[in-house]
């Protein structure tokens, strides 16, 4: 079948074709390195990881991938200097932070991760490509600021389907220096309380980049003129691609070809943010929950549907996330096989149609994981069964589904981790020690010592429930 996508500028899902054969070019806005990643932040990660192994694995596309950093800021300035640090200092603590959080949960590296401030020249050289086509202009109020001059462009608000008329002025910059108010900031004239270090000297006076400038400039670089895919948060739709699309092709750029955009992670029916102060930090959530069971979670529900977290959304994820586990680890002894091999050995086979399908058609991940589900319960029929021969062709089947969606819980990678595969095994082995132990007891209707074990696992934050099939445990959230 033929990858089928959602274009957010056409609104249709219509048949994928790469600008060049075989290759494809994808830039991804990275996050702007102003504080500590929370999960909501990583949810266009996990997104685009899928986008792109689906790309590699089940089309042998060669995919450039661009995510670029934002380190120079309006919201980096003022929170450095609200915390006394120097404003670079603060942008690359975060930026690490941020690599670590994105390798914990399993996201590919970048092909390239251009951080703005090594690309002033390429920006300076759109901001005059622009001044010289008649599409910007520099303000004429001795500010150095440059704008970009939205009625220049009749073209400005297709992306987002909007009238120039209907847009609320631009909030980026002193509107004094504007000949409309909606024109945004190319680029941000020296102001006297930022730090001599956050500007660079240009035609127009020293200064910095504005956001939408930085991410056109860095496309152009790594991608070309023209590029297949351009994605990010649906909050980026506007300003920031809209604005991006514009002055890139007011600048004779064809620019993206393609954009897409995944939905908020919500909580209590709003997007996660610090402002709302209901951020979980990536760094802090995986104290507690597993990595592999957080990146499943992410990555369980469309990109373009909207993830509404809750009190036991984890709880769903890990039970999912154990019933994989289950049955590799069920299958891997009763066919006497390496879970390394078996890697290697799914990676070169066929996957099952009907996954396939399901990711060809715009990413569809909840019938991916349909699929993933009914080779697990096939799986677990031949294994009651006896029939080694199905159990084997069972276990590389889910393993290279899972693989392609980032959450093979034989991949080497969540052994390396904290709260690691591995070591939820052994957590797992003394966990059901007790609470064998909490069954004998209660047998022998001592339920005095069947309360005391339940109470010990409780103190050590191992929730125990009842079921007919016999106690399930979960670490508490």
């Amino acid at each position: 079948m033929s990858l089928r996508l959602y274009d957010t500028a056409t609104r249709e899902v219509r048949e994928f074709e790469p600008l060049v054969p075989g290759k494809v070019g994808i830039y991804i806005c990275g996050l702007t390195t102003q504080g500590a990643p929370h999960i909501g932040h990583l949810r266009f990660t996990v997104a685009f990881d899928i986008l792109r192994r689906w790309m590699i694995r089940g089309h042998g596309y060669d995919v450039t991938f661009v995510r670029n950093v934002t380190d120079i800021d309006d919201k980096i300035l003022r929170r450095s200097a609200e915390h006394g640090r120097p404003w670079w200092a603060w942008s690359y603590a975060h930026e690490r932070e941020t690599t670590q959080a994105l390798d914990v949960l399993g996201v590919l590296p970048a092909t390239y991760e251009p951080r703005a401030t090594g690309h002033i020249t390429e920006m300076v050289e759109l901001v005059e490509l622009l001044v010289d086509a008649g599409h910007a202009y520099p303000a004429a109020d001795g500010s150095g600021d440059v704008y970009f001059d939205v009625q220049s462009w009749p073209a400005y608000g297709e992306l987002t389907r909007q009238r120039i008329a209907d847009m609320e002025p631009a909030t980026d910059a002193d509107p004094r220096g504007k000949r409309d108010p909606r024109d945004f900031a190319l680029w941000k004239g020296v102001k006297a309380e930022e730090p001599a270090s956050a500007s660079w000297p240009t035609p127009y006076g020293r200064g910095r980049p504005g956001w939408h400038l930085e991410c056109s400039a860095m496309a152009r670089k790594y991608l070309g003129d023209t590029f297949d895919i351009h994605g990010g948060g649906v909050d980026l739709r506007f300003p920031h691609h809209e604005n991006e699309q514009a002055q890139s092709r007011a600048a004779g750029l064809g620019f993206a070809r393609w954009w897409m955009h995944n939905a908020w992670l919500t909580i209590s029916g709003e997007k996660m943010s610090k402002s709302l102060g209901n951020s979980m930090i990536v760094s802090e959530i995986t104290r507690g929950v597993r990595p592999l069971v957080l990146r499943y979670y992410l990555g369980a529900v469309h990109y373009r549907s909207t993830i509404e977290y809750g009190d036991t959304s984890l709880d769903e994820a890990q039970a999912s996330v154990e019933r994989i586990e289950s049955f590799l680890t069920r299958a891997l002894t009763a066919t006497g096989t390496q879970a390394q091999q078996v890697c290697v050995d799914a990676r070169e086979s066929a996957l099952p149609a009907a996954f396939a399908a399901a990711l060809d058609d715009d990413l569809n991940v909840s019938e991916a994981l349909a699929a993933v589900f009914a080779h697990v319960r096939e799986g677990n029929r031949a294994l009651a069964e006896g029939d080694s021969s199905r159990v084997a062709d069972e276990l590389r089947a889910v393993v290279a589904m899972t693989e392609v969606l980032g959450v093979n819980p034989l991949d080497e990678h969540w052994s390396q981790t904290p709260a690691s595969s591995r070591e939820h095994a052994v957590l797992d082995t003394m966990v059901n020690a007790r609470l064998a132990q909490r069954d004998t007891a209660r047998a022998a209707r001592d339920f005095a010592s069947a309360d005391a074990i339940r109470d010990e696992l409780a103190a050590a934050g191992i929730a125990i429930e009842d079921t007919p099939a016999g106690a399930r445990w979960a670490l508490h959230h």
